[in-house]
Parts: structure tokens; sequence; C-alpha cells
């Protein structure tokens, strides 16, 4: 059965097609909420509104999490502050 945690875990392997970096990481994964029956729904989304990746993150979200309902958001919009301290030095940012 799904748990917020176990989700989380399976999509630190969902890597960002051009960076190599966990969605998770990057904060991309807004939330996930798991019904009662143990189905997940992941809330995410992405850099930019017109990522050309967008049906790709979406693909490898839903293999790496069979039969969630995986739902788009730019409300708030992603930005650098939501990423790991680990994402920001694979980055050099920090």
């Amino acid at each position: 059965m799904n748990t917020k945690e176990s989700v989380l875990k399976k999509l630190k392997n969902v890597l960002d097609p051009e960076l190599r970096i966990s969605v998770v990481d990057l904060g991309l994964i807004y939330d996930v909420k798991i019904d009662k029956k143990g189905k997940a729904e992941i809330i995410y989304t992405l850099t930019t509104p017109g990522c050309p990746l967008s049906e790709v993150i979406e693909m490898l979200i839903k293999s790496e999490v069979p039969g969630a309902k995986v739902t788009l958001t730019f409300d708030p919009p992603w930005d650098s502050s939501r990423m790991s301290d680990s994402a920001k030095a694979q980055l050099g940012m920090s």
C-alpha cells in the first residue's frame, strides 16, 4: 500500500531529463495525497510553463508510481528556493 513517504521515495528515482536531478530534489513535487484505498495523487509542477519535457516527466512519474493520478499545476510558480541543498550543490548554486 502506498504511503506519502513511499511515493516520495519512488519519485526520487524520477530524474529531470535535462538536469539529471530527481524531481523531488528539484522541488517539482508539490504534494502527494493518498486516498483510503492507497491510491496516490501526485501534484507537481515544472520549472517553466513552456517546458518541452512536460509529457516526458509525467510519463516518468506514472511509470514509477503506477495507477497514480498525476496533476500538473503552476500555482504557485516554481522557483529555485524549492530545491534541496543537494540539487543546488549539483548545479553549483551553493
